[in-house]
This record gives C-alpha cells, sequence and structure tokens, in this order.
C-alpha cells in the first residue's frame, strides 16, 4: 500500500497549488523540498520588519479573475503597481517605454512627435531578416534607445554580446504612448501584504512538508511513497541529462540592511549600463509602501549557470528547444509522473501562469481519478 497519493517535489508556487487542490478533492499529499524553505522562488523573509524578496522581486499580476480570486484566498493583496526606474550614467528613465520616457529622452511632449521621432531612429535599420538581437532592436526602436536601455541591460542579463544573441529574444519592445508608468498591462496586480511565504504557508496547511530532503539523494523510497509524483525541478536531471543538460541562467543577490529610512525612493531601479555588474537594485519596503526605520536593498547580478547551482530560468533558445522536445517525449510517456513549473516544463512562467498551470493540472487529475 502506498502512504500518499501524491509526492509532489517542491514546495514552491506549483507545488503548493497542486497540494492545495488534490487535498481539497481527498488526496493524500506528500511536499517536498531540499531548500529549508517553503515558497521556492518567492520566498520572502522578514528582515527589519521588511518582507524581503530573498530571490529577486516578484509581483504577481493578471488579467484573469478566476486566478486573483484563487490567491485571495490565501492571501490579502495591496494596490502595488510594478513601476521601475532604468539608470543610464546619470541619466533617468521611465519605464515601460512611454511618453515619460521619450520626453526625457528627446524633450518631446505629444504622442506623434514620438512616434515620429521613433520613426527616424528606426528608419536605417530596418530589415526584414535582422541577424542577431541588436539588429532585432535597432530595427525596433533606433539607436538611442537601443544604446541607453537596452543593449547594456540586455548584455547582463544573458551574459553575452547582443551581437550574439538571436534576434527573437526580442520579438518587439512595447512603446506606450501614454504618460502611465504601469510596467504591466494587467488590470489586477499588488504583493501579499504579509509576504509570499505566509501565502504559500496557508495554501499547504494541513499538508505533511519535508524539508531540506533531496528528492535525488533517496529517489527509489521517496518515490515509492506515492501512487503517483509532481516533479518541479529540471526536467533533465530527472532523466539523468541523459541527452544532455538543458541551458539555464542563474542569479546571485546581495542584500544589505542600511540605517536609511529610504535609499532609491523606488522598489526596483534597473541599471542598464553593461559596465555596472548589477541589473536592478531592490528597495523591498516600497512593495508595501514601507515608511521609517531601516530600508534593506538588494542587488540582483545575472550569472552564467554550472552543475549545482541555482537554475532560475530556462535559455529558450532553437538549440535548447530542440533539446527539451526530447526529454518532453519522454514525459508524454510518462504514467505516474507530472511535470509542473519553470524547470519542469522548461519555460519561463510569470506566477499567474504558474498558479493557472497547476489548477489545470489538478482539475485533469480529478477528472482521471473519477473516471
Amino acid at each position: 500500500m502506498k502512504q500518499y497519493d501524491y509526492l509532489i517535489v517542491g514546495a514552491g508556487l506549483f507545488g503548493a497549488v497542486f497540494a492545495r487542490e488534490m487535498t481539497d478533492a481527498g488526496k493524500k499529499c506528500l511536499v517536498i523540498d531540499r531548500r529549508g524553505h517553503i515558497a521556492g522562488n518567492i520566498y520572502t523573509e522578514n528582515v527589519e520588519g521588511i518582507e524581503v524578496h530573498r530571490y529577486g522581486a516578484h509581483i504577481f499580476h493578471t488579467d484573469d479573475r478566476r486566478i486573483w480570486e484563487y490567491v485571495g484566498r490565501f492571501a490579502t493583496f495591496n494596490r502595488y503597481t510594478n513601476s521601475p526606474v532604468a539608470v543610464y550614467k546619470d541619466e533617468l528613465y521611465n519605464l515601460p517605454f512611454n511618453m515619460n520616457t521619450f520626453h526625457a529622452l528627446w524633450g518631446v511632449r505629444t504622442p506623434s512627435e514620438a512616434m515620429a521621432r521613433i520613426e527616424r531612429e528606426r528608419a536605417p535599420y530596418l530589415t526584414d531578416a535582422p541577424a542577431n538581437l541588436e539588429e532585432q532592436a535597432l530595427a525596433l526602436v533606433g539607436r538611442d534607445i537601443y544604446e541607453k536601455l537596452v543593449k547594456g541591460y540586455t548584455e547582463k542579463q544573458w551574459g553575452r554580446s547582443a551581437r550574439d544573441l538571436p534576434a527573437f529574444i526580442i520579438r518587439r519592445l512595447p512603446l506606450r504612448f501614454t504618460y502611465d508608468n504601469n510596467y504591466f498591462s494587467d488590470p489586477l496586480q499588488g504583493i501579499p501584504t504579509e509576504g509570499y511565504t505566509e501565502m504559500v504557508r496557508r495554501m499547504l496547511d494541513g499538508i505533511e512538508v519535508r524539508l531540506h530532503t533531496d528528492f535525488f539523494a533517496d529517489r527509489a523510497a521517496l518515490s515509492a511513497l506515492a501512487e503517483k509524483t509532481v516533479f518541479t525541478g529540471m526536467i533533465d536531471a530527472f532523466y539523468g541529462h541523459r541527452f544532455g543538460t538543458l541551458g539555464y541562467r542563474s542569479l546571485r543577490f546581495e542584500s544589505e540592511v542600511l540605517e536609511s529610512d529610504n535609499y532609491q525612493g523606488n522598489a526596483v531601479v534597473n541599471y542598464t549600463e553593461r559596465e555596472i555588474p548589477y541589473t536592478r537594485i531592490i528597495e523591498h519596503k516600497h512593495f508595501v509602501f514601507g515608511t521609517g526605520g531601516k530600508t534593506v536593498i538588494t542587488r540582483e547580478y545575472p550569472a552564467e549557470w554550472h552543475p549545482g547551482d541555482e537554475p532560475y530560468y530556462p535559455i529558450n533558445d532553437e538549440e535548447n528547444g530542440k533539446l527539451y522536445e526530447k526529454y518532453a517525449a519522454l514525459a508524454k510517456k510518462e504514467k505516474n509522473v507530472i511535470f509542473g513549473g519553470r524547470l519542469g516544463e522548461y519555460r519561463y512562467y510569470d506566477m499567474h501562469k504558474v498558479v493557472s498551470a497547476a489548477l489545470d493540472a489538478a482539475e485533469r487529475e480529478r477528472r482521471e481519478s473519477a473516471k
């Protein structure tokens, strides 16, 4: 007799939502995670009374009322709107690219002036077949925006020259001809007032969780505990990298507590020069409109991924796409394994998409068990 219906590998958002849904459907779940905490990469930790996003900024946003209401069962969300600022040398620009940005760049005041300027900027670089990311970006926005706000930041993210990156990474660059600094167009967005860790803890309420538990260290024994395994780790690792190792990018975070009560005046400030090694500084208290006391900032450094490092997001280029398809073909043949999340499905998921995918996976399981 199996002790559990589902062994869920990973206590992140996908695993927590799936565990909650199947537990509510009368199934018995065991959730394991090799880290010493729940919530995966959306983990927040209270430091000096501030909920610190330990693995980078996470802003929940969606246009799907069903998803918004679902996460609202486990957290109260504030009205935070993501409005990052970009720093290039001694210049400051609003993101996303909007009329505030265009005015700071060129002094234009109306949408028609901005559109005309962008067309003039693009004209020398228009091409039907851009050979790389640089050519693609220049054809979309021209030299000024590319040099100041795209080139350095992108090269830091990917760890290579924009001329060596494929064009499809930037299929489009959103241009908004309004004075609106709201980064996301989704009407529903915010951050849990008590932090993401508390939200996930509520999702996992009443469900057995084992931390500091590495699936690969005792794979056979752990798998034998349950009828099915839900795997949210690296799909290529699950199959022993038999076809080769997929490409990932990693991140490094440096946090510090400052005596100042307000270091930069904004939650997220991007640094777009290639010469500055970090891509952004996060000041966590601004996510929840904090005032007074100390502040906590985090510098975020992109990094090459090596085996043993934390994989933060997949490199979805053509080569890795072909390699992933080989693993996906194996996954489709699995009778008792479900793959989910960014690493399990090798795709860049925003949080609302992770929740949606987990709910869909749970619904498929409920239908299957009802047969």
